[in-house]
């Protein structure tokens, strides 16, 4: 397997290549540094090289910039120069396989999940809900499994919470105390989400990690990039996804130890917002996730703008990285500085500290692990520049992508088939129809309309109606959703997010 080339390093007299060897990329990594410095370059070179070998990538395109990988770049003579320095023989400009995705489903496929999938712990962490109200999330949750209620996007939580509110203490007797206050924090929490534009990201058809693990007939991996420009103003939405991801494929793909390359690699833009607020349970499942989906075959890659950003825990199973430029500015920058000299293996040509202040644009302190999986001694290292477009592309070029794509005739269309919301109103109106006779009315006559009420009912919930789906033909598919759901749940269960 070739190994990817990162760039040049200059450090050495020789001049030799610096490469990230496919066989241990599932190792994780960071890529760090302040703002201009080449970070997003730095991962496009690599989401370039994952691609070729055949590895597939999912990122997040956070300022826009990150869809230049679908069109071809401009050879220009700056970008031939500098591919002439670092030894690349046959530079041409060329395009990657690309599928965009967007939650919102305006600059790419549709991206959904069941509220079911998600679960009560992220939701809770999305909907900023304090303890007690995530414990009544919790009932609201347990409540819809015992009652055989689907709860597929937020239409189905509202019933279900209107269904608590309405037979309150009943369910506090049974599940424990659910208060009035709780149920209509977590309604306006709703609210709030909806105004937000995040009531697309919770229905059907839900994503399946499939296809963000494509490889197209020539042997490419595709890059699955996620529209973030929008997404990222919504920080705890933004992260709460990309960690909810990263566990489905924790929990989905089954061990294959050490391949010659990974089945998968995960890149996790603005990696500060995963760590900033979240609360020490939660710190530790993230750890335990990134430690452990290695054995699955991912790859997993931070960026932010300093490495003290991600938790020492995480950082210390990071083993190829990439520290652009930091400027000392201030006492945090000198700190940080510090940091990112302290996490490379030494390099006795090399004073780290001084030249992390003084890198330029496109240049990096490089440590990638090598054989055995020993990192090698920090170098000074000219980044090796990407062959697609370096920056953003127009609505044309996205449509043009978007409309070759393998998947669009999956997710751009939602369907919403018989769940909570439907079932609740339609017991509402049995219950209407089953009402006590009004005086005078015989009891023949009030038998044949329970019977009409109750038997159609029953009948469009077994078999469907014209619209929907119903429980019988959606029961195959919705088991196998289930049981992945309560996996799932279960490593992020116990977890109490402020």
């Amino acid at each position: 397997m070739d190994p990817i080339l990162v760039g040049k390093a200059v450090t050495r007299a020789d001049g030799a290549p610096v490469h990230l060897l496919p066989a241990l990329a599932n190792r994780h990594g960071l890529v760090a540094g302040a703002t201009g410095t080449g970070k997003t370059v730095t991962l496009m070179t690599l989401a370039e090289g994952f691609s070729r070998i055949g590895v597939p990538v999912f990122m997040a395109d956070v300022k826009g910039d990150v869809a230049g990988l679908a069109v071809p770049g401009e050879a220009s003579e700056r970008v031939l120069q500098r591919a002439a320095e670092i030894g690349i023989d046959g530079y041409a400009p060329e395009a990657s396989p690309v599928v965009f995705w967007d939650l919102f489903g305006v600059s790419g496929h549709p991206v959904r999940t069941t509220v079911s999938e998600m679960g009560p712990t992220l939701l809770a962490r999305i909907l900023e809900l304090n303890d007690t109200q995530a414990g009544v999330l919790d009932i609201v949750f347990k409540l819809a499994d015992d009652r055989g209620l689907l709860l597929l996007d937020l239409d189905d939580l509202r019933a279900l919470l209107g269904l608590v509110a309405e037979e309150r203490k009943t369910v506090s007797t049974e599940y424990g105390l659910v208060s009035a206050p709780s149920i209509a924090a977590i309604q306006r929490a709703l609210l709030r989400l909806d105004q937000d534009g995040g009531t697309q990201f919770f229905g059907e058809p839900a994503l399946e990690l499939a296809d963000l693990m494509r490889t197209r007939t020539d042997g490419r991996g595709v890059i699955g990039i996620l529209a973030a420009d929008r997404l990222v103003l919504k920080p705890r939405l933004y992260a709460t996804f990309l960690l909810w991801l990263l566990s489905q494929f924790y929990e989905t793909l089954p061990e294959v130890g050490d391949l010659d390359r990974p089945k998968l690699v995960f890149v996790f833009d603005e990696a500060h917002l995963l760590f900033g607020d979240a609360p020490a349970a939660l710190q530790q499942r993230i750890e335990q996730v990134v430690r452990l989906v290695r054995s699955k075959g991912v790859g997993v890659y931070f960026c932010s703008q300093f490495p003290d950003d991600v938790p020492d825990a995480v950082l210390g199973q990071l083993g190829n990285r990439v520290q652009h430029a930091l400027r000392a500015y201030t006492p945090r920058d000198q700190k940080a500085v510090r940091t990112a000299a302290q996490t490379f293996v030494a390099n006795p040509a090399l004073d780290v500290a001084a030249t992390i202040a003084t890198l330029g644009t496109g240049e990096a302190l490089v440590s990638m692990l090598q054989d055995k999986g020993v990192p090698m001694p920090v170098e000074r290292v000219l980044i090796a520049p990407p062959r697609c477009r370096m920056g953003a592309i127009s609505d044309a070029e996205r449509a043009t992508v978007r409309a070759g794509s393998p998947v669009g005739a999956t997710y751009d269309t939602a369907i919403n088939r018989e769940s909570a919301a439907e079932r609740l109103a339609q017991r509402a109106e049995a219950g209407a129809v089953d009402a006590p006779p009004a005086k005078g009315r015989s009891a023949g006559t009030q038998a044949a309309s329970n019977e009409g009420g109750i038997g159609r009912m029953v009948n469009e919930f077994l078999f469907g109606t014209n619209r929907r789906q119903g429980a019988v033909q959606a029961a195959g598919k919705q088991a196998v959703r289930t049981v992945t759901n309560r996996i799932v749940r279960n490593i992020l269960g116990g977890i109490r997010l402020k």
